[in-house]
């Protein structure tokens, strides 16, 4: 087990967990964008009330994770976070 996967049990206090979970990621078929900004606006608001929002970015972070709303950011704001860390 990875140290990154040692404790994980931050999952199972997610606001995200449920029938919700669908709009934290696009789906299979096309989607438009004002969909789309309609979707994560979504996903982003139930981040706002989630205590484990700050674990979830983390671990975003740590693997890299290209798809989905996490810790309350989606791929390209995690993408520019990783940029200001960096620089």
């Amino acid at each position: 087990m990875s140290a990154q996967r040692s404790d994980d049990s931050w999952q199972l206090k997610a606001a995200c967990r449920g029938p919700q979970a669908a709009v934290f990621f696009p789906p299979p078929q096309f989607e438009r964008k004002d969909d789309k900004i309609f979707r994560e606006s979504r996903a982003k608001e139930i981040c706002t009330s989630c205590s484990v929002k700050s674990e979830c970015l983390d671990y975003a972070i740590s693997i890299r994770e290209p798809h989905g709303i996490w810790g309350g950011l989606n791929e390209l704001e995690r993408k520019q976070l990783l940029t200001q860390r960096a620089g």
